[in-house]
């Protein structure tokens, strides 16, 4: 498969930083309740990407997570590597209405990337609350609510795999399910194994 996402570049290769962190990302397993599946990466964001999917606990929850890599440094991301993430998920009504959801679903991130000991600069991002109702022919729906996180970080680390676990346990705590306990694993599934 051809990592290589940019046409600005002569080489057909990708760097071998590049290569490894793909592979980190690969080999990392998640929670068996998320489902991750590579998809196609953006093309004109950095000249190397790879992307992933996940959905989680039947959509309670769904993510994307984006590797960016510029040989050359880009002076925004404050190094070569660049992750950007989305995450959704359904809120209950009375949840979202809470003023401080938004400042927890940031620190959703910042807590899982320091409990994962994840090294990173630069952290941005955005947490948006949507809440719907409805009226007239369509007054009997119950309302509905949802969070969506949108971030990037710079990762100090080559291999990515505290950067996915870290992006697992936003997924997961996003969708309500129960942290697992320390010391406690994970067991792999064919479900949460991403797939290449």
């Amino acid at each position: 498969m051809d990592l290589r996402t940019g046409a600005n570049r002569s080489d057909n290769e990708p760097p071998a930083d590049f290569a490894a962190a793909v592979e980190s990302l690969r080999r990392a397993r998640l929670r068996p309740e998320i489902t991750v599946e590579q998809t196609p990466a953006p093309k004109r964001m950095a000249p190397f990407a790879f992307a992933l999917t996940a959905d989680v606990a039947d959509e309670a929850a769904t993510g994307r997570l984006v590797l960016l890599h510029d040989p050359d440094g880009h002076e925004a991301w404050h190094g070569e590597f660049r992750l950007v993430t989305y995450v959704r998920a359904a809120l209950e009504p009375d949840i979202a209405a809470d003023p401080l959801i938004t400042s927890v679903g940031w620190a959703w991130l910042t807590d899982a990337l320091g409990g994962q000991g994840a090294h990173y600069t630069a952290p941005s991002g955005t947490v948006t609350r949507v809440s719907s109702e409805s009226f007239g022919g369509m007054a009997g729906e119950a309302p509905t609510a949802e969070i969506e996180l949108r971030a990037s970080w710079t990762p100090l680390d080559r291999d990515m795999t505290p950067h996915i676990l870290a992006w697992g346990e936003v997924l997961t705590t996003a969708a309500g399910l129960l942290p697992l306990p320390a010391g406690v694993v994970p067991i792999p599934s064919q479900r949460g194994a991403t797939r290449r």
